[in-house]
């Protein structure tokens, strides 16, 4: 049967950014558009774990969930037709982030800390970093200090106060712009 060539910019993307940037959703609709599968990273690792990732926090430890994220990592950077939907420390890790760079393109989102603190609160519970006094404050330290790192990203698209299709769509008119560049 004779192999289906769909055109595309890409055949392997990751999202990375910050926590409630819209790196699930936006993923999910991505991976739609451009016809390849989804895996969302912190949905892959509770599957094989049977755990949450806040139980993971809780009861293993950050550093056990950061092993676990990198292996996770190194396995589906070695697999095509993907979104990967990062967690948003995923790129700070520097081995992560080379072999996702290597492998690219890797889509950085970003919004405000005002919206992050919106979106992240709509789930009581669930942001293990945001379990402090002033998540606001803790958002804008957290986000200050990775902005350098999420630069490293090859393209970079604002969230804030924008429908998904519309973020979608400025995401694949990069892509192409980044694929075509790419090309000798």
């Amino acid at each position: 049967m004779a192999r289906l060539e769909v055109p595309r910019p890409a055949t392997f993307v990751s999202l990375t950014g910050f926590m409630g940037v819209g790196k699930s959703r936006i993923g999910r609709e991505l991976a739609r558009a451009l016809m390849l599968h989804f895996i969302d990273l912190d949905r892959y690792i509770e599957r094989r774990t049977g755990l949450s990732i806040p139980d993971i926090f809780r009861h293993l430890g950050e550093e056990a969930f950061r092993r676990m994220e990198k292996e996770a990592v190194r396995e589906l950077v070695a697999k095509d037709f993907l979104v990967l939907s990062l967690g948003g420390g995923t790129f700070v890790d520097p081995e992560n982030r080379a072999l996702l760079l290597q492998r690219g393109p890797v889509v950085a989102l970003w919004a405000s800390p005002e919206t992050i603190l919106e979106r992240a609160t709509r789930k009581p519970g669930e942001r293990p970093l945001l379990q402090v006094e002033n998540p606001l404050e803790r958002i804008r330290t957290l986000l200050e200090a990775r902005r350098p790192i999420y630069q490293e990203a090859h393209v970079h698209v604002s969230t804030d106060g924008r429908k998904v299709e519309e973020v979608v769509e400025e995401v694949v008119e990069k892509l192409w712009r980044y694929a075509e560049a790419k090309r000798p």
